[in-house]
């Protein structure tokens, strides 16, 4: 465990540094990841377009509520730690600042495989009311498994990412999330 001098010394520059530049350090990292994850999604359906066709294209546009969704509760969860987290580093307050970081892990875990738990118990009723048809029923189907599987660990990465940007690596969270894209 760190100590609550080292804690701070590596956040300081917060303190310290120039509104315009702390906003130049935290919002190029979080454009460039937004810009990376919003290409590999065209690409995506570049690909499958011309491998699958139409149907694959529909096929994951029907699936593709559920990424939002669980995008959205892990945002909440990230986002709120976020806030907290910048809240208790103002206040020197290390403990609330571990406890609410740990308490945001444990969520976002559980929030995950709830969820998982949910899609795979009604992914038939998930895909009808999202949209799919009789024609990409199949496609979005098998597409849907896929994206249930990875749900818990996509909730987990998007909520962490929020939690360690406001933690003062943006860089780090910028990374994180190209590798996923990739």
């Amino acid at each position: 465990m760190k100590s609550l001098e080292e804690f701070m010394e590596k956040n300081h520059f917060m303190e310290r540094e120039s509104i315009g530049k702390l906003m130049l350090k935290f919002s190029v990292p979080c454009i460039m990841s937004l810009l990376v994850s919003s290409l590999y999604n065209i690409v995506d359906q570049i690909f499958i377009g011309q491998g699958i066709g139409y149907l694959g294209n529909g096929a994951t546009n029907v699936v593709f509520p559920v990424t939002i969704i669980a995008l959205a509760m892990a945002l909440m969860v990230g986002d709120g730690c976020a806030a907290n987290l910048s809240i208790c580093q103002g206040c020197k307050d290390q403990n609330r600042a571990r406890k609410s970081v740990g308490n945001a892990i444990v969520l976002l875990v559980a929030a995950g495989v709830v969820f998982t738990v949910l899609l795979f118990l009604f992914k038939d009723q998930f895909l009808k009311a999202f949209g799919a048809t009789e024609n990409n029923f199949a496609y979005a189907r098998e597409y849907f498994v896929y994206i249930m599987i990875g749900i818990p660990f996509f909730m987990f990465s998007n909520g962490m990412n929020s939690i360690i940007r406001a933690d003062g690596s943006p860089q780090f969270a910028m990374i994180s999330l190209v590798q996923l894209s990739m």
